[in-house]
């Protein structure tokens, strides 16, 4: 027998990170991508400086993560996980440091050290990757599979399918020859337009620990808040896009948000230090002097949002509108209409259900031969490494998997 032939489609991170340990057991293995680049998504991916993974160590927290494929997941990163990826581009060359929130980056703050390190070990090992072949279909035979562009074929005896998300369903067409079932493809990972809130004329604030609740439900997050000119974005709002993005989309992307605007506040607390306050000083203005560190235009907003004169002073505030400000601290609440994705960076919740795939090898559970990697498959992190990270390690199984000789 020859040497065993894998195809490999899609040249981003988890295609890399499956060809180049496919090809670590001598197998021939080939990348096949549609356009004319490779790990386009790494380049541009945080800002040019590629968030590699995220300082959660430990497999229970990484895997809480993920609003789709949590458990999945775990079984995965029992096999390769976040210090599994750290060693692994060191080895490489590339050392990563770690930021306040978690996040980790290549010390040199540029993607292309992370580029330059796949491509290197990918060549080092002898893949090789073919541009411009767009994969329409793939029929199985016996033995292997055969892909077709539109007047082209190749056979390989396996496939790694490495294609990443797509936001509509016929994305995944090219695979309608197997029985695979493929879960609507929905956005993740967006930010949530205000349209008729004029709190986006303040566009530019941001705010450190905030805790964003969806009215309806218990999905909630903390963590920084930015202010948009469409509307409200930053980690908190992400995040929650994530957790939430089949609700919202069930909701046609209609619905409140709760927003406090420190998340170490109790409604308790805020009324205590109030009244404190307007003890110790009766007679100053209001809307001039911000409390609790909040920037001076949301304050002057929450006041005018709780009905306050402009020119009030605290010894003349009403038991009303007190109660108001400290509603519009503690519970501030915003009607969403809407979304926004950055489609260079999208993320899409959807894709191969997981249920069909052995998460041990990352082959599929009907076709012998078929292997499945990154975010083709119904699984999504949110932001802050955690995407990439799931890539690496299904990457790192599937290649694995697929390259042995005898399965």
């Amino acid at each position: 027998m020859g040497r065993l032939k894998i195809g490999v489609i899609g040249a981003g991170a988890a295609g890399y990170f499956a060809a180049i340990h496919a090809a670590q057991w001598d197998a021939e293995v080939t990348i096949i991508e549609k356009t004319s680049k490779s790990l386009a998504k790494v380049k541009i991916s945080g800002g040019g400086r590629c968030n590699v993974t995220h300082a959660a160590f430990e497999i229970s927290s990484l895997s809480k993560n993920y609003p789709r494929g949590e458990k999945f997941l775990k079984k995965v990163f029992r096999l390769f996980a976040v210090n599994d990826t750290i060693n692994w581009f060191e080895s490489n060359g590339v050392t990563l440091k770690t930021e306040a929130d978690g996040r980790m980056f290549p010390v040199s703050d540029d993607s292309q050290s992370i580029i330059d390190a796949l491509q290197h070990a990918a060549n080092r090992v002898g893949v090789r990757v073919l541009f411009n072949f767009n994969v329409k279909k793939i029929i199985t035979k016996n033995p292997g599979f055969e892909l077709w562009s539109d007047d082209k074929k190749l056979h390989f005896d396996r496939i790694i399918v490495c294609s990443g998300g797509n936001p509509k369903l016929e994305g995944f067409d090219f695979l309608s020859g197997f029985i695979h079932s493929i879960e609507q493809p929905i956005p993740s990972l967006f930010t949530f337009n205000t349209p008729q809130e004029p709190i986006r004329k303040l566009m530019g604030i941001s705010l450190p620990d905030t805790f964003v609740r969806l009215e309806g439900t218990k999905m909630a997050y903390r963590g920084p808040l930015l202010i948009t000119h469409w509307g409200l974005s930053g980690p908190a709002v992400l995040k929650l896009s994530a957790f939430g993005a089949k609700w919202l989309f069930d909701q046609q992307y209609k619905a409140k948000a709760h927003i406090r605007w420190s998340n170490d506040w109790s409604e308790e607390w805020l009324v205590m230090e109030l009244l404190s306050f307007q003890k110790n000083h009766p007679k100053k203005k209001i809307s001039t002097n911000p409390l609790f560190g909040i920037p001076g235009r949301l304050w002057e907003h929450l006041c005018e949002k709780s009905e306050m004169e402009p020119d009030i002073i605290w010894q003349n505030l009403p038991k009303k509108q007190f109660n108001k400000l400290v509603q519009n601290l503690f519970c501030y609440i915003v009607c969403v209409d809407g979304k926004t994705t950055f489609k260079e960076e999208f993320v899409t919740a959807g894709g191969v259900v997981l249920d069909e795939i052995d998460p041990e090898t990352m082959e599929s559970k009907l076709i012998d031969g078929l292997f499945f990697a990154g975010e083709v498959l119904n699984l999504d992190g949110i932001t802050g490494g955690f995407n990439f990270q799931a890539a690496w390690s299904t990457g790192y199984v599937a290649g694995v998997s697929a390259g042995q000789p005898e399965k």
